[in-house]
């Protein structure tokens, strides 16, 4: 509210929700095209720091350990010290990304919600104040929406229970026993860092783990990427890229495999006081649960905007929602990798750009 007690509203052409590998790269070209930060767009991060959800990773997932990191459009990320966490590097090539290209964002901004506004325009309500846009480019990830699966018994353990989320490093679970829970590159990053200070590890998969030998080339790629882009064109919510690449066979996998500690077993039906138990007789004791259960996509504050389809997914063609041509989403289902966040950012702003130039929007009553 105003001195007047009246609300004010901003009103730009463009609001950018998220300032991770998707938000940084559809604001660099919004400001290629010509749109001027703070004044036709403007970038809405609840970030405390730049670096999107990697400067929520854990300190010992080095750069070198990272897969994939792809550059950013227009500076590339060069120089990086391996063994540093991937948290500062990419903490600080945001940071530096964010100040060359003056994109000044905004945080830390939390958006509770986007509904319809006045005059056609997107009513963008946020810890911040009001902003009315024409065009939503919404980069908000997965990282804040981490997925606990729910079991008997899981109320009455009495040992610990994390997610990956909240994992602190190996370190931390020194001299227990810790059952690691899920298929995916995280789940074996933590196993294989755990068992080397654990008193004992175990690792329980919905499904058998797939291995991939081999590289990974432009058409495995192409086709992981098309079995996501199926479910989302269907409306169903979003299985990540790596959900459908299987899990690459490298010294360091051969090696704990050989070893034992990838050794896994199929998911357990109930949760006990001192551990978990399947229905065959078999039970194993643990100190600790870590859930390596990953994420589903951040988009409760797009719910007033009604996009989501009876599967429970918002059914996009390209990056823009079908229900809604203003609302676009990038970083969301087979955009989620750091490649294909690149080009989502560049499609939804070419997309937005055309948008714009064919719907002048009449401005706010008031």
């Amino acid at each position: 509210m105003n001195d007047f007690g009246f609300e004010a509203v901003r009103t730009v052409d463009v609001v950018v929700i998220g300032a991770g590998q998707a938000g940084l790269s559809a604001a660099f070209h919004l400001r290629r095209t010509g749109l001027e930060p703070d004044r036709d767009f403007v970038v809405l991060d609840h970030a405390p720091e730049p670096g999107g959800a990697w400067q929520f990773r854990w300190p010992s997932l080095t750069y070198g350990k990272v897969h994939g990191m792809h550059a950013l459009p227009g500076m590339e990320l060069t120089g990086a010290d391996p063994g540093r966490p991937s948290s500062e590097v990419i903490g600080a090539y945001f940071d530096t990304y964010e100040r060359t290209f003056g994109l000044r964002v905004h945080r830390p901004v939390d958006v509770t919600a986007v509904r319809e506004g006045e005059g056609g325009r997107l009513r963008v309500e946020t810890s911040e104040g009001v902003y009315e846009a024409r065009a939503l480019i919404n980069a908000t990830g997965t990282w804040d929406r981490p997925f606990w699966p729910r079991y008997p018994g899981q109320e009455t353990f009495r040992g610990r229970q994390l997610h990956t989320s909240g994992y602190p490093g190996p370190e931390e679970f020194a001299g227990q026993r810790v059952l690691v829970v899920g298929g995916g590159a995280s789940g074996t990053q933590h196993l294989m860092e755990i068992a080397e200070v654990a008193a004992g590890t175990t690792w329980v998969t919905r499904r058998e783990p797939v291995w991939r030998e081999g590289p990974f080339g432009e058409a495995e790629g192409r086709a992981a990427v098309a079995l996501v882009e199926d479910r989302v064109r269907r409306g169903l919510p979003p299985q990540s890229v790596v959900s459908v690449t299987g899990l690459p066979l490298n010294d360091a996998i051969r090696s704990a495999r050989a070893r034992g500690i990838l050794d896994r077993l199929p998911m357990f039906d109930r949760i006990t006081p001192t551990g978990v138990a399947w229905d065959d007789g078999r039970t194993v004791d643990v100190d600790v649960i870590l859930w390596a259960t990953g994420f589903r996509a951040a988009i409760d504050h797009l719910t007033p905007l009604r996009l989501r389809e009876p599967g429970g997914g918002i059914r996009v063609e390209g990056t823009r929602a079908v229900r809604d041509e203003r609302v676009h989403l990038v970083g969301y289902g087979p955009s989620a990798s750091t490649i294909g966040a690149n080009r989502a950012g560049r499609a939804a702003v070419s997309d937005i750009r055309r948008l714009l130039r064919r719907e002048p929007v009449a401005a706010p009553a008031g």
